[in-house]
């Protein structure tokens, strides 16, 4: 810890004393954490049908409430509506999602599922959950809850 303190100490040039070294750790470790399962699942589970994380993130979406307006898609998956514009002409492409103008207004447009969009989230969502029980197996059922519930209150609180 006090190499840790000394690194801290230097990258933020601001006295140790002044620095909420708690609050560093649980930041670093809920990144690296995000990072890590990220990177497993793109790895083991996504990459067989060509997906990267939001990708995913937005067929989930879509395979859920089956059409989904691309701003509240947008906000769902944490990024820009010209990435979800992007990442719908490949899901486009691959014929898992089709795109659709509202019929009463015509500047909002709704993706919506494909049947093969489905099929391919039938397929891969019990390999996906396979891989989320993994991440998660060296934790008990209620040190999970526990943790579940914190970080839903730090979404919560800052509106992520």
């Amino acid at each position: 810890m006090p190499e840790e303190k000394e690194t801290i100490n230097k990258l933020a040039k601001a006295p140790i004393e002044s620095l909420h070294l708690d609050s560093i750790a649980v930041v670093t470790n809920l990144y690296r954490a995000a990072q890590g399962l990220r990177n497993k699942m793109e790895r083991e589970v996504l990459s067989d049908h060509g997906l990267s994380w939001t990708s995913f993130s937005i067929l989930y979406d879509l395979w859920i409430w089956e059409s989904v307006e691309t701003k509240k898609l947008a906000l769902s998956a944490g990024v820009s509506k010209a990435t979800i514009s992007n990442i719908t002409n490949t899901l486009e492409r691959k014929e898992l999602c089709y795109r659709k103008i509202d019929n009463r207004d015509r500047r909002i447009t709704y993706v919506v599922l494909t049947d093969k969009g489905r099929k391919v989230m039938e397929d891969l969502y019990p390999k996906f959950h396979r891989g989320e029980v993994e991440v998660v197996s060296s934790l008990s059922i209620d040190e999970q809850k526990v943790i579940s519930s914190l970080l839903r209150r730090v979404i919560r609180e800052n509106n992520f």
